[in-house]
């Protein structure tokens, strides 16, 4: 008898197609018939090859589940058919080359006219910088194919001509993977295309960064953002309410804050609400010929405060010296390598690290205790080599602020300028220094400060510029956060200003140790004895005896002051050769 075999329905539902007919030969997994149900097509196909001995249905016959559609006798065959020839239909691969002209619509490659407008402005684009941050694996691109909300004004297909991705590039992707003992370096970068809308605001492409930033609040990922642009872009017409004032963009961000690392850079123009966005950010990085305002030109004019170029709002050589640029570099290449270098401080340990020879330190400080010296040749000394990013260079210009690595670890660190101010914590520095603390408190970054000053500054300028309120925040910064701070006095100790530099006070730290060329007092040593001993010298009448008893009270506060005799008061937890400050601190990393 011969073998036979059933071809049931897999579901129920109506036949719409049959592609077979009595006595017909058909290959393994060929089209059989088809089965319409719920709106869906189903395909039924041969189980083996034979020959169809039966139809049992008719093209509009409906169907139950199970029931017997043909009956097949199996036997090789020669038919040389694709199992599924309409597998991959023709609309499917019409589908596939829509999708891929348009992915190409939005590359480089499809605007050579906008790319070389900014190649022959000296910049990369957009996509060119997220190119450079990220490392050479695949990224994810997210909204790809969106174009700006003016549907209602302009054509869809002009749209997708000249506003590709809405100006935002957005992207997840590997940043440092080589660099860094990272489990995890994805990061989520945001780049404005200024050849798109002059990389303004639009609906699309804030809904576009809300989405990466609410992803990088999951999953913990650092922030790049690219933000040249115009701000708020008041074209768009595709929207529900007319103010635009219910953007979550801004407040998503503000709460990203000290939770993940935020990176801004600016090489352009980048004005209004790109501007704040930026300032929302750890750390703008800037180059020198980018401009950063609270608002453009159109909107200073709007406002009645007269007619300004773009030029002329916020240069970033002054922003450095305002506080709002951390890092000024040259040109679009560094400005992504320094991106790159400040992000990896947040994402492990380095692997590989060598140091300077630390005997140098023991020469660092000048005899002369009134003269001055290159405080940051101490930093990169005790850090491991090529790793210090000084960050607000040219603001409060008195404290150094930097990211390092001593034996691969993350460090901040903060020193005293003895060449500006004599290394007294002004307004200026004491603002930047609690920012610094905030943001290494935020991410548990062990602190080293590197102390010479005489204390906060003081006159009637200092009180003008607020200084009680600025610098009583270093206090509170190290205070209200589980800051470690490693405390090492290399001069001069002195008053609230050395204890705002040691977290506090000079136990509030994991050590505070000295150099044998430090001296710690309650304030300036020449001004304790001008004051302790004022009415001693007032009676001195002859002017070079009262000057030579000064001189003699002053050298004997300096004896009684220095670290070797503090240390027996046990002001300070040890006195250290110089050349074991590397050690002291990696001993506590």
């Amino acid at each position: 008898m011969e073998r036979t075999e059933t071809v049931r329905a897999p579901v129920p539902g109506s036949i719409v197609a049959l592609a077979v007919d009595h006595g017909a030969l058909v290959a393994e997994g060929a089209t059989l018939c088809v089965i319409e149900s719920m709106k869906l097509e189903h395909v039924v196909t041969a189980g083996s090859s034979g020959l169809i001995s039966s139809i049992d249905v008719r093209v509009g016959d409906v169907v139950s589940q199970g029931q017997i559609l043909a009956t097949l006798v199996p036997q090789p065959t020669t038919d040389s058919r694709l199992p599924d020839e309409d597998t991959i239909s023709p609309a499917f691969h019409t589908s596939i080359s829509e999708m891929q002209e348009r992915r190409v619509a939005t590359t480089d490659e499809s605007r050579p006219a906008a790319v070389a407008k900014m190649h022959n402005a000296g910049k990369l684009t957009a996509r060119e910088k997220v190119a450079l941050l990220l490392d050479k694996q695949p990224a994810l691109e997210y909204g790809t194919f969106t174009i700006a909300a003016q549907r209602a004004r302009r054509s869809v297909e002009d749209l997708i001509e000249r506003t590709p991705a809405d100006g935002l590039v957005a992207m997840i992707g590997p940043i440092n993977t080589g660099n860094v003992d990272a489990e995890d370096a994805t990061a989520a970068v945001l780049a404005y295309d200024t050849t798109v809308l002059a990389g303004t605001q639009g609906v699309q492409n804030h809904r576009k960064m809300d989405r990466l930033l609410d992803i990088a609040a999951d999953r913990c990922l650092p922030v790049v953002m690219f933000a040249d642009g115009g701000g708020g872009r008041p074209g768009d017409t595709d929207m529900a309410g007319r103010a635009g004032l219910d953007v979550p963009t801004f407040a998503s961000l503000a709460r990203l804050s000290g939770s993940v690392p935020l990176v801004a850079v600016v090489s352009g123009y980048c004005f209004a609400g790109n501007a704040i966005l930026a300032g929302m950010c750890d750390i703008i990085i800037a180059t020198r010929d980018a401009h950063i305002g609270a608002g453009g030109p159109s909107m200073i004019e709007g406002g009645g405060l007269g007619t300004v170029t773009p030029d002329e709002i916020g240069p970033a050589a002054m922003h450095a010296g305002t506080g709002v640029v951390g890092i000024l570099v040259d040109d679009d290449a560094e400005a992504v390598a320094t991106a790159r270098r400040y992000t990896a401080f947040f994402q492990g340990s380095a692997t590989r690290w060598s140091h300077d020879d630390q005997s140098s330190l023991r020469a660092a400080i000048p005899q002369n205790h009134r003269r001055t010296y290159d405080v940051r040749s101490i930093v990169t000394t005790i850090a491991d080599t090529a790793s210090v990013l000084e960050i607000g260079e040219m603001y409060g210009r008195s404290l150094v602020t930097a990211l390092a690595r001593v034996e691969g670890v993350t460090v901040g660190i903060v020193a005293n300028d003895p060449a500006h101010g004599g290394g007294a914590i002004d307004a200026s520095a004491a603002i930047k220094g609690t920012r610094f603390l905030d943001l290494c408190a935020s991410f548990r970054i062990p602190i080293v400060s590197l102390i010479d000053t005489p204390g906060i500054m003081v006159g009637t300028e200092a009180e003008q510029e607020a200084t009680v309120l600025h610098a009583s925040r270093l206090f509170i910064a190290t205070a209200r956060h589980p800051l470690r701070v490693m405390a090492v006095v290399m001069r001069r100790g002195y008053g609230l200003g050395a204890m705002a530099m040691a977290g506090g006070g000079f136990k509030e730290t994991d050590f505070t140790v000295a150099w044998p060329s430090a001296t710690i007092g309650p304030m300036g040593l020449e001004g304790a004895v001008t004051l302790g001993y004022r009415r001693e010298l007032d009676a001195i009448e002859d002017d070079s005896a009262r000057r030579e008893r000064y001189e003699a009270l002053v050298a004997e506060a300096y004896d009684a002051g220095k670290a070797i005799n503090a240390a027996t008061w046990f002001d300070v937890d040890e006195v250290i050769d110089p050349a074991d400050t590397r050690s002291w601190i990696a001993s506590f990393l």
